[in-house]
């Protein structure tokens, strides 16, 4: 008779309260399912606030504590009757969140709105990628490039947000692009842009060392504001300072929430351009309602991600090849 394995998750009871436990053996109860022994997870932010805090609107609590994480990769361990694009041993990453498939937003194409999202590391019951074996859809995971490791699979997980994030602000060829923030969404957001093909892109951030880092990795230029300059100042800056034509930049995808990134962000806008929050910060702040209208400007939110994953490994596996591609040319040279 076989051994059900073991599978030791992390559970979070409380702020500052995890515990590793055994937790329930996944069974594969629908055709299309699969089973992934999870080799690497990531700390997200919001992990980081569940840490603290014990949630983001609903809260964990001691009688119904929840398995953390949803930033993962791992190896097919077994599959459903029906599966046909996976096998045990493919190396994926995991899309965290699977939607109902039924509802309006889900036939529309919107399914990262689904009303009926099951997401990983969700209060109250939907558990997280923090333990050894985890069940999903098998549409929901994502092969790996050959020379592309389990640990960097994690990273596809934020990869895909800045995808979702730069794919509604509609970038296109020779555009102006100014990201606010610097740390992980927003660098991905500036290399994202650019493989869309952004002309000139301009990120603004408080650290100087993440901004070395964007001008590296996003050949990004870059702006450290004074503390003490206003949103118009700071916006002027920008745009003289970085040949920006006169009315500003054609995008902003502002990955802060800091009130005065998202202030700034309008004022650097030409009319008609388009800004797309991708940053979480206070849940109310004040808004520049009036330069938004005068520019009749197109804002949008950003949540999560859709159909997103399979281009994110695809810039992915490009990179590789593009980097393969000049050391050849330099070992030629």
């Amino acid at each position: 008779m076989d051994t059900v394995p073991h599978n030791p998750a992390c559970y979070l009871y409380g702020p500052g309260d995890a515990k590793f436990e055994d937790s329930p053996y996944p069974a594969i109860d629908d055709p299309y399912d699969v089973i992934i022994r999870i080799a690497y997870v990531g700390v997200c932010g919001s992990d980081v606030h569940f840490w603290t805090h014990g949630g983001i609107g609903s809260k964990i609590t001691p009688n119904n504590p929840l398995i953390m994480g949803h930033e993962a990769a791992g190896t097919v361990h077994s599959i459903g009757s029906s599966v046909t694009t996976l096998q045990p041993g493919d190396r994926v990453a995991i899309e965290p969140g699977y939607p109902c498939r039924r509802c309006n937003r889900c036939k529309s194409g919107r399914y990262n709105l689904c009303p009926s999202m099951t997401f990983a590391a969700s209060p109250p019951n939907s558990h997280g990628t923090l333990r050894k074996y985890y069940k999903i859809p098998a549409d929901f995971c994502y092969k790996l490039p050959a020379k592309t490791g389990l640990d960097e699979g994690v990273l596809v997980e934020p990869l895909a947000v800045a995808v979702h994030v730069t794919r509604q602000a509609d970038i296109r060829v020779g555009m102006k692009v100014v990201v606010f923030g610097a740390g992980t969404v927003g660098l991905l957001c500036a290399a994202v842009a650019r493989i869309m093909g952004a002309g000139k892109i301009i990120c603004v951030d408080v650290n100087a060392s993440r901004l070395e880092l964007a001008g590296r990795y996003a050949g990004a230029g870059t702006l450290l504001p004074s503390r003490s300059d206003s949103a118009e100042e700071t916006a002027q800056g920008i745009i003289s300072g970085h040949g920006l034509p006169f009315e500003g930049a054609d995008v902003v995808l502002e990955a802060t929430g800091a009130e005065p990134c998202i202030e700034t962000g309008i004022h650097v806008l030409r009319s008609g351009g388009t800004f797309v929050q991708a940053g979480l910060g206070k849940a109310k702040i004040r808004f520049p309602i009036v330069t938004l209208s005068e520019k009749e400007l197109d804002v949008k939110g950003s949540f999560r991600d859709r159909e997103d994953w399979g281009e994110g490994v695809d810039y992915r596996s490009r990179t590789v090849r593009e980097s393969n591609e000049s050391v050849g040319e330099h070992e030629e040279g």
